[in-house]
């Protein structure tokens, strides 16, 4: 949410019917006298730096057969247990994925899939009979009969038939007592046939995306071609790791704290905007510590949070060398001193820490909440994690790995390839009289209206997005991939908005005479196949879209036109559940 003190571009003010709904979950009122001062205290009395940075336990999505990676099942569940974020904390109730609930963590173990070859996952949920955070039934919501916790996994960045891509409507609970109307099968089918790259799973149930992922239902997964990966001779085993971000505010008891009381409560109870946690954790620990030897190390960097950008460099001022951007890797790496994460955007860098001139290294966060030109960061969330970094000692091995010359012909788009289509894909935010938000739309629809956007399988369009708010938008799509080619200011931007306000049609609105402003180039390390694209706000940003497969340019070998068909939306959790999403239906 823009604050008082900012200036907002409104696509509408809306006439609303106030309805009186008591906010759902049983947390609301132990959490309904928290403030910020209470949330910065707890996080401020947490010692920075002090539990070591874990990694979550890798399971193999493959089987082996006579030398060859063969398809596997696997079942993974959704427990509720407790997990410790800090060693001053008391432990706190999550929501968390797991083979068993002793094994389940916040995040998730990581999935590691081998190209081309077929993964089923029976995804299980274990949840109680009320959710742990509070939620908001006047928002989009399932919202089962006889109780329970509604959830669906998505994975994101995944190239898999509709019926396995976690619809919202697809939502179950504990044991299938209740199923969603997209509900059809128990076990998803994840065929791996993309490019090599980082994804992640998690929840995406109708209007609980933000409460479920909160809670803790994520986790990352990676898909190998080992012909791909290992020519580069790129940091691997120990020097391999990911970092998952996500910013949480902990009551004094150490429950996560979701707010209880809206921005705008007569219309929405409990909805709010943004979420911004007071505490920065990696990998389910608050500012947690890393020992490093001299040499490079791989991270696969995850934003995992709700709302918040993070802008992270090193403190020391050590080159951060770019080699991928969410599930597909560069031409070729780039080197950058910063690196602009938005919620649900993957960066799989290389830092040589042999390079380092200081023992110690903190990650630290510029990136303003809301993004870009919210309140700059503080003391807490300014910093995200320690490197220590300690001298080789005689037995450990010769790092052999580089930062490769070359990567992967298919990443960059160097010339606009031919479309079959021209879209515009305009975001909306709309807001009560005293300026608070009420929901954001795409091209002013909700998600339940009937679909617009109808591509063919095998093509690729071109996207124009038009952001008419104030916020910065992670775009993400499912299925396709895409690329951001050009990022044109609006100029006139008030007369523009109002003519959108009023018609609802960039081409009547002349929007050509208004993309005339200066042009921002895309930052060379977001130059490849994307499943998140950055949109400023106030801009036109165009934006490639490949429904096929990048690296081969074949088409999916899977229907990708059957029910429920796919989503695309912002992936700022608290917006997409209310309700910046629309449905993507592919035609033969």
């Amino acid at each position: 949410m823009m604050g008082e003190n900012r200036a907002r571009v409104v696509a509408l003010v809306v006439a609303v019917v106030v309805v009186v709904v008591g906010v759902a979950g049983n947390v609301a009122a132990a959490q309904a006298a928290v403030t910020v001062a209470d949330l910065q205290r707890v996080a401020g009395s947490l010692q920075m730096y002090v539990d070591a940075l874990p990694q979550m336990a890798k399971i193999r999505g493959y089987g082996f057969q006579r030398g060859q990676a063969v398809p596997i099942n696997l079942t993974i569940g959704m427990y509720q247990k407790t997990w410790k974020f800090h060693r001053d904390l008391p432990a706190t109730p999550v929501f968390v994925y797991g083979q068993c609930p002793d094994s389940a963590t916040f995040p998730g173990p990581t999935i590691m899939a081998r190209h081309d070859v077929p993964l089923f996952v029976r995804w299980e949920n274990h949840l109680p009979a009320s959710h742990i955070l509070p939620w908001d039934p006047t928002v989009p919501t399932a919202i089962p009969k006889n109780g329970g916790v509604p959830t669906v996994v998505h994975l994101h960045g995944s190239a898999h038939p509709p019926q396995s891509d976690g619809s919202a409507f697809a939502w179950f609970t504990a044991g299938f007592a209740e199923k969603g109307p997209a509900w059809t099968q128990a076990t998803y089918r994840y065929p791996n046939v993309q490019p090599p790259g980082n994804l992640w799973y998690h929840d995406h149930a109708l209007g609980l995306t933000r409460a479920n992922l909160l809670a803790g239902l994520l986790g990352a997964y990676v898909i190998e071609k080992p012909e791909v990966d290992t020519p580069m001779d790129l940091p691997c085993d120990d020097d391999d790791l990911h970092l998952v971000i996500a910013d949480r505010s902990f009551n004094v008891d150490g429950s996560l704290y979701m707010n209880s009381t809206g921005v705008a409560p007569n219309i929405h109870p409990q909805w709010a905007p943004e979420y911004f946690g007071e505490a920065i954790t990696v990998n389910g620990k608050a500012w947690p510590f890393l020992v490093v030897h001299r040499r490079r190390y791989r991270l696969r960097i995850l934003n995992a949070s709700n709302a918040r950008y993070f802008n992270v460099s090193l403190s020391n001022g050590l080159p951060i060398h770019v080699v991928g951007s969410d599930a597909s890797y560069l031409s070729a790496p780039v080197t950058v001193s910063n690196l602009l994460l938005s919620p649900a955007e993957i960066f799989d860098v290389v830092v040589d820490f042999s390079q380092s001139p200081t023992a110690e290294i903190e990650l630290l966060n510029s990136a303003p909440y809301p993004f870009p030109t919210g309140a700059a960061p503080g003391p807490l969330n300014g910093k995200v994690m320690k490197f220590i970094v300690q001298p080789n000692g005689p037995l450990d091995p010769p790092d052999n790995s580089t930062v490769p010359d070359h990567e992967v012909p298919y990443a960059s788009v160097t010339a606009l390839p031919p479309t079959t289509m021209t879209r515009y894909i305009v975001m909306y935010e709309y807001l009560t009289p005293t300026g608070q938000s009420t929901h954001l739309y795409i091209n002013g629809l909700r998600l339940e209206d009937p679909v617009t956007e109808t591509p063919k399988s095998g093509t690729t369009e071109l996207w124009q997005v038009i952001n008419l708010t104030g916020d910065n938008h992670p775009l993400h799509i499912h299925l396709g991939m895409f690329q951001a080619v050009k990022m044109q200011q609006l100029v006139n931007l008030q007369a523009f908005t109002d003519c959108m306000t009023a018609v609802n049609d960039a081409v009547k609105c002349n929007v050509d005479q208004h993309a005339v402003g200066p042009v921002v180039p895309v930052p060379d390390h977001e130059k490849t196949w994307k499943n998140v694209i950055k949109v400023p706000p106030g801009f036109v940003t165009s934006v490639v879209i490949a429904f096929k497969l990048v690296d081969t340019n074949q088409t999916y070998p899977f229907d990708t036109t059957a029910e429920p068909g796919y989503v695309y939306h912002c992936h700022i959790l608290d917006h997409e559940d209310n309700a910046m999403i629309r449905p993507l239906k592919l035609l033969a």
